[in-house]
């Protein structure tokens, strides 16, 4: 099994790979986890915020500038990455660090508010809104040890 979403099937294989890092925003309302969710730049998909990995900063520290500037959140993030997963674009592989952060503060105006729109989803809901099989993968993880977290 490919854990690489293919974003243009039938796309030349490029051997361009880029480090991304991005954060998975989330709350709790009432005892239920939601998370964070925001559209693609184009408002086609349901992403979580993420980018290149800037070559002055860590992963971690370029993960809280994403959720910064593309979600207009900020919280504590958590110290090691959640996990992984990769996806195809700009003719080459993006493969992203992720970062669980609970969210502290929403900013009303953010650098690309006027282009994205924010929004707080289950974990049931974002797994059948976003499209990369990879996400939903760390989004199943999260479910997963959510739920034992309850039982335990």
């Amino acid at each position: 099994m490919n854990d690489i979403d293919e974003k243009a099937p039938g796309a030349p294989d490029r051997s361009w790979m880029y480090d991304q890092a991005g954060v998975i925003p989330y709350r709790r309302v009432r005892g239920e986890l939601q998370v964070l969710l925001i559209t693609s730049r184009r408002g086609k998909h349901w992403v979580i915020p993420k980018g290149i990995i800037e070559p002055h900063l860590e992963a971690r520290h370029s993960a809280v500038q994403e959720a910064y500037e593309e979600a207009g959140v900020r919280g504590s993030l958590h110290p090691n990455a959640s996990g992984e997963y990769a996806y195809r674009k700009w003719g080459g592989t993006c493969h992203v660090q992720v970062y669980l952060m609970r969210v502290e503060e929403e900013l009303s105006d953010w650098p690309e508010s006027h282009f994205r729109t924010r929004r707080w989803v289950s974990l049931e809901e974002a797994l059948r809104i976003i499209n990369q099989e990879g996400l939903r993968r760390l989004l199943r993880h999260i479910s997963a040890g959510e739920k034992s977290d309850k039982e335990g």
